[in-house]
């Protein structure tokens, strides 16, 4: 068998440039099944920690046209359901901050203490809001990353002050703290649509709106829960507790995520299947270059015939040359796709995870198109009948 493999390699060294353009066919095709499926692993976790500071999980409660609008009172009713592990209060409003003579357009938050635990927020530098905050009412905020760096160019501003327009006056606010921003996918993508957030107690923007009434409540489920059973028990309790049908408008934020989700393995999934295209393009390279070889070799092959070698000889041979071309290729080709992806992902600034199971699979699947796209070429290799060969010019 190594002497079979010798005398393939042989072979496809005296055609370099032909081996080389064909391997590279296959190498193009794993690197193109690797980076892609890189891609979308990375691509899907970014945008799922991005949907994650954004708050897109859980429930959301705001009021409908036939309810009475949302009250601190309401936390009470949808605590005591069933499976409800937390909720917060959230008042939002779309505003200007100004700091240094420098302004960003702002979506400022009015949270209660807790609130990272029901919309995900993500402490970076200094602290949350706590309870004391909320009882006082005070002038305190939590920024996110991309509004620091713009009022003061840099991320850790915890003890510096930014101005807000909450209601119809500026108000100066202490920076408590500084929120991770994540991925920064979502907001390099669509930055004109997403604002920077801005984070303050709920009773402060009350106090100073003179509005009582909340813009919508966060709920978190206990792990495991319905959450389709939950949503539709929190609509019962709210139209009891408000006297009115449809008193409240239920978001399944969870299940938005989801469908997000599926799109995303939609992507994926279309992707892979240019990737194996790709493949399947190389494959029929090896046919084509091995189908060559053997009209070429065709004198070659009848004299070994003649001399004693078997038709198994002559198919191995033939195959192991496929093999190489698939073997090689492969090994290029990950590792231009892993070097690719960690050169972009260290400029990037994204985490690139690689999965084995799926890299092993690839280039299993690229040595099997080589191999069986090598069987017809071999097999005809190997039936020719010496006579025949020796008579070919």
């Amino acid at each position: 068998m190594l002497d079979i493999w010798r005398i393939a390699a042989g072979n496809l060294l005296r055609k370099g440039m032909r081996t080389v353009l064909t391997v590279s066919g296959i190498a193009i095709g794993v690197a193109s099944v690797v980076i892609i499926g890189a891609i979308s692993r990375a691509g899907t976790a970014a945008i799922n920690g991005e949907l994650d500071s954004l708050g897109l999980s859980g429930v959301s409660v705001s009021s409908s046209q036939n309810g009475t609008g949302l009250y601190i009172e309401d936390l009470d009713v949808l605590k005591a359901i069933d499976g409800v592990e937390e909720v917060t209060p959230i008042v939002t409003q779309s505003t200007l901050a100004t700091s240094r003579g420098q302004s960003a357009q702002t979506l400022v938050w009015g949270v209660d203490a807790g609130a990272n635990t029901v919309i995900s927020i993500e402490t970076k530098y200094g602290r949350a809001i706590q309870s004391e905050d909320v009882n006082s009412a005070a002038n305190i905020c939590m920024v996110d990353e991309n509004l620091a760096n713009a009022l003061y160019s840099r991320d850790n501003i915890v003890g510096k002050t930014v101005s807000l327009m909450v209601g119809e006056v500026f108000e100066d606010y202490e920076i408590v703290g500084v929120i991770k921003q994540g991925s920064g996918i979502l907001s390099s993508l669509m930055g004109e649509y997403i604002p920077s957030f801005v984070y303050v107690p709920y009773t402060t923007m009350q106090n100073i709106t003179g509005q009582k009434e909340l813009s919508q409540i966060a709920v978190k489920f206990v792990q495991g829960t319905d959450v389709e059973a939950a949503s539709a028990t929190i609509g019962a309790r709210m139209e009891r507790a408000k006297g009115v049908t449809e008193a409240v408008k239920i978001d399944n934020l969870s299940k938005q995520r989801d469908r997000l989700g599926n799109m995303l393995d939609i992507v994926k999934l279309v992707m892979s299947a240019i990737g194996a295209i790709t493949l399947l393009v190389a494959g029929l390279g090896i046919m084509t270059v091995m189908l060559v070889s053997v009209n070429e070799r065709t004198r070659e092959i009848g004299i070994k015939k003649a001399i004693g070698a078997s038709f198994k000889v002559i198919l191995t041979e033939f195959l192991l040359e496929a093999l190489t071309i698939s073997i090689v290729g492969s090994i290029i080709g990950t590792t231009f796709a892993v070097a690719v992806c960690l050169i972009a992902g260290s400029a990037l600034g994204v985490a690139i995870e690689f999965s084995v199971g799926s890299i092993l699979f690839s280039v299993g699947v690229a040595v099997a198109t080589g191999v069986i796209f090598g069987v017809y070429p071999a097999v005809k290799a190997s039936r020719l009948k010496p006579v025949d060969a020796l008579r070919r010019e």
